[in-house]
């Protein structure tokens, strides 16, 4: 699924990184615990969290990401959108909750990474 498609599906808004038309990922994981996102082997899934400062910025660099999604409407400090744009990655905003979130992308067909 397109980044693209994935922010629409959302309602979400992009603050930091830059999107080609077809760049997309297949795979997401969903937690507030970075440490839990630290335990997934593989580097090719979006990140869903509500956390929102720079800690999940650093897990997704340490974890080789390249998108987090911040749901519940939360609006990230600047310096965490600043880090995102920094570290290359693209940094997307949702208003809905993260079970709706994730729910509505499941349906649409990402996968979990478990």
């Amino acid at each position: 699924m397109t980044i693209h498609e994935i922010v629409s599906l959302v309602q979400g808004k992009i603050l930091s990184g830059k999107i080609g038309k077809e760049e997309g990922v297949e795979y997401c994981f969903a937690s507030d615990l970075m440490s839990d996102v630290l335990t997934v082997c593989r580097s090719d899934f979006m990140l869903i969290t509500g956390l929102s400062n720079v800690q999940s910025i650093r897990t997704a660099e340490m974890s080789d990401l390249k998108y987090v999604l911040l749901v519940r409407g939360k609006t990230p400090p600047q310096e965490m959108v600043d880090l995102a744009e920094d570290s290359g990655i693209v940094l997307i905003v949702s208003p809905f909750s993260m079970f709706k979130a994730s729910g509505i992308l499941y349906g649409a067909g990402l996968k979990g990474v478990f």
